[in-house]
């Protein structure tokens, strides 16, 4: 039937004879531009047939060991880091935040010791802190009798404020600033104040040298803090940071005690970081609250993810939008829930698999800062006449603070791809070309040449097939005695 049909047009078109089989596979050899192989055909002595033949697998063997060896190194993504370093007519300037060492104005916490205990609790969840048993009792009988005290209400009017009295001197650039140009931001220092804030437009530097000049009373007098819980100094601390990220002063600030002069001299650094697998960043991640990706700033929606869904609420010091926590729930749920968050590992931060891997671009600004006494006689006297105030109170409180570039330039710190897929191919074709003189022609001769083997090979098991049954009637398709007998004949 229609079996037989196939069969008998596949042995009269498609499947060669013998002989031309054999034909085509020597014309193959002699013909392929794969080198060797021709000279194991042609050649007449086989001596020098075992010869070409063991050149030419030993060389094939070689490429194959080199070409696995340049895979393996390409799936273990090696990287190189270049640096490069640009010089420029301008350069942006970061943002700076300044915070009081003395946190709250001494009037408002000379009868309520606790509130420094109550802010180290609510700004825990940007900054680790352990409540002392000793403070326990004390702090249950605050919260209990008073449940509508606002922490944040009450730090805001009575924490660290800038104004005229407090920012005596600013100028950037040559240009006066004012206390109204600084941004108010909490941190685990209360109230502070950021210059150079994200909503201002962009403010360059086209001379290094000359920047950003401050002169601050801290007013200790009128700021205190809590020795009993760690906080001797007294002076300002600062951070530089980029204008579109939130200051981090988790270990990272700099301190400048009273009646110092401190010089800040800043670069800029841009890192560029591969994406997984070769360096730890994921490009896909944003963050809801924050317009760039940084560590720091998806920390803190990763916690207030975790605080809103188990306490109901959100601490005001951390991003988002929900309904405030009043102090008994930063006491009893959302202090527990950051030690847990802590102890669980559920926010962590740099490689590739944490909730936080590093950002693919960041940009640092490293600093160096050098110290010497602020004034000398002729400046205390002068300032001790201008503010009506005291030598003594002149060297116990005032902070002057100068942040320039140190050249008009940036550095990148680049992470790239030590071998891309370009420089793969490459290597490929150059091992397979010095041992086996083959290249991509090459390659598709040894395919086209596999194919043709293979589609006669699977004719000829369709031809060694076994015919297929007949399931008519019996009574009509058994053979007759007569036809038996021809059959057994013809056999």
């Amino acid at each position: 039937g229609i079996l037989e049909k196939i069969r008998s047009y596949l042995i009269k078109k498609l499947l060669p004879h013998l002989e031309d089989r054999r034909k085509y596979h020597r014309e193959f050899a002699s013909s392929t531009s794969f080198h060797g192989v021709h000279n194991i055909v042609q050649m007449q002595s086989k001596t020098r047939k075992v010869l070409w033949l063991l050149v030419v697998v030993g060389c094939l063997a070689i490429a194959i060991w080199q070409i696995c060896s340049r895979f393996i190194y390409y799936f273990s993504w090696p990287t190189t880091t270049t640096v490069v370093i640009q010089y420029v007519e301008n350069v942006k300037f970061p943002a700076v935040t300044f915070c009081n060492l003395n946190r709250f104005q001494a009037h408002a916490v000379s009868n309520l010791k606790i509130i420094f205990l109550i802010w180290n609790i609510v700004s825990g969840v940007l900054q680790k802190f352990a409540v002392q048993d000793k403070y326990s009792q004390e702090l249950n009988d605050f919260l209990l009798g008073n449940q509508n005290f606002s922490i944040k209400e009450f730090t805001k009017k009575n924490g660290f404020y800038l104004n005229s009295s407090t920012l005596l001197e600013c100028e950037f650039f040559g240009k006066p600033c004012y206390p109204q140009d600084f941004e108010h931001v909490f941190t685990e220092y209360g109230n502070c104040f950021t210059f150079n804030h994200n909503d201002l437009p962009a403010r360059k530097v086209s001379l290094s040298g000359r920047g950003l000049h401050l002169l601050f009373d801290v007013q200790q007098e009128q700021f205190t803090d809590e020795p009993a819980l760690g906080y001797t100094d007294a002076g300002i601390t600062f951070v530089t940071h980029s204008p579109k990220e939130l200051p981090r002063f988790d270990g990272l600030g700099l301190l400048t005690p009273v009646g110092m002069h401190a010089q800040v001299a800043i670069r800029q650094l841009k890192s560029i970081i591969q994406e997984y697998p070769w360096g730890e960043c994921k490009p896909d991640i944003k963050l809801q609250y924050h317009k760039i990706y940084s560590t720091n700033g998806c920390l803190q929606e990763c916690k207030a993810r975790y605080i809103q869904d188990w306490c109901g609420c959100l601490p005001f010091i951390l991003p988002g939008n929900g309904t405030e926590c009043d102090l008994l729930k930063f006491y009893n749920c959302v202090y527990p829930a950051v030690y847990d968050i802590e102890i669980k590992g559920l926010c962590t931060a740099g490689t590739h698999n944490s909730t936080c891997p590093a950002p693919c671009e960041e940009m640092d600004y490293p600093t160096t800062v050098t110290y010497s006494s602020f004034g000398g006689e002729k400046a205390i006297k002068y300032f001790s006449a201008k503010l009506k105030k005291s030598p003594e109170y002149i060297r116990q409180n005032l902070v002057r603070i100068d942040i320039k570039y140190h050249d008009l330039s940036y550095k990148i710190t680049q992470q790239q791809k030590a071998l891309t897929i370009s420089e793969l191919l490459a290597d490929v074709g150059g091992q397979l070309g010095l041992f086996c003189g083959a290249s991509m022609i090459t390659i598709i001769e040894l395919l086209e040449y596999i194919f043709t083997n293979f589609c006669w090979m699977c004719i000829f098991l369709l031809l060694k097939a076994p015919e297929m049954p007949q399931w008519n009637n019996p009574s009509q398709n058994q053979p007759t005695h007569k036809e038996k007998k021809k059959g057994i004949q013809e056999c």
